[in-house]
């Protein structure tokens, strides 16, 4: 039997035919971006409506539609402390058109906390900005007995397991600063997670649950209503917006210091110049003053940057978050 014989012509067309289709793809992803962009853009919200990330994604992104020249449509896909939403975003097509809002729960904390949150952090995502930096506030049902945080630590040491504080979810920034709280000060307090920090908030308000330590724009608007009463800020330096509410720091526990972050993200392998785009919008719409203003009401510090900055922050943040679950000892199944 003649072996089969070798057709050149054959192999060479088939390569050029491959080294043209290599060429092709670029320059198809590179007409795409450039036309980026041409129809509405999904932003999954991982967290329930009307909590405080659902508000400072909403208020951040609404506004940075108007610089891309399309609709962003909030998608809030909650549950498991913002895994679900963040699970389903990893899965998303890598073409710009649907986006994370992440946190530091969602891209730290729960990483350190869940034994398995359905997506990778670092691999699954391509960052874009960071969007601000957010403080946490103490704050208590109108009708509990202490007007201050030093009173609030000496009612809570003196009756262990009696009073409870409310969280917007296990492994949540609220959950864990509560945890973080309860560890420095020595108490036993009796956490109640909830399925987001609206539900949380509307029971503080209604006095199911005594105390929560939640992020500033869901915290704040109900203690400028007087419906709670603010105690507290868990940032190291007192916030702008609230300068007569002291830290907890000088509260009784120096050194006390937790903040929460947000950003935005989008499936790994979107091209470049997409996530420049992105990044370019969302820096005008928050260097807009009423944006600025409006976020600082709420507790959030404006803080744009690279996507590599954000990069090196989450890095930074999983080793910081880490830590701290480890310290209080939370953990969920």
């Amino acid at each position: 039997m003649n072996p089969p014989r070798f057709n050149s012509r054959r192999l060479l067309a088939g390569t050029a035919a491959f080294a043209l289709m290599a060429l092709m793809i670029p320059a198809a992803q590179a007409q795409a971006s450039a036309a980026y962009p041409n129809k509405p853009v999904k932003l999954i919200v991982p967290f329930p409506a009307g909590g405080g990330g659902d508000t400072l994604a909403r208020l951040v992104m609404l506004r940075a539609a108007k610089e891309l020249g399309q609709p962003i449509v909030v998608e809030n896909l909650g549950g498991a402390g913002g895994n679900v939403g963040s699970a389903a975003a990893a899965k998303a097509p890598a073409d710009g058109y649907t986006l994370l809002y992440g946190t530091n729960g969602t891209h730290a904390i729960n990483h350190a906390i869940y034994k398995s949150t359905g997506f990778n952090a670092v691999r699954d995502f391509e960052p874009v900005t960071q969007l601000t930096r957010i403080a946490a506030m103490v704050v208590v049902r109108p009708t509990l007995q202490v007007n201050s945080m030093a009173e609030l630590t000496k009612l809570l040491k003196a009756n262990p397991g009696k009073y409870t504080f409310g969280s917007a979810g296990n492994g949540t920034t609220s959950h864990l600063a509560g945890e973080i709280y309860k560890s420095r000060a020595g108490l036993a307090v009796v956490h109640i997670p909830y399925r987001g920090g609206a539900q949380a908030m509307t029971d503080l308000m209604g006095g199911q649950v005594d105390m929560m330590i939640e992020v500033m724009p869901n915290a704040a608007p109900q203690a400028k209503s007087g419906r709670v009463k603010p105690l507290a800020v868990t940032t190291a330096t007192r916030v702008a917006g609230w300068p007569d509410v002291p830290t907890i720091a000088e509260s009784g526990l120096p050194g006390f210091d937790v903040s929460a972050w947000d950003a935005i993200f989008v499936p790994a392998g979107t091209p470049r110049p997409i996530v420049n785009r992105l990044n370019e919008a969302i820096h005008k719409a928050l260097a807009d003053p009423e944006l600025r203003a409006q976020l600082q009401s709420r507790g959030a510090e404006v803080a744009p940057g690279t996507p590599e900055e954000l990069a090196k922050h989450i890095a930074a943040n999983m080793t910081l978050w880490g830590d701290a679950v480890k310290r209080s000892g939370a953990a969920v199944d």
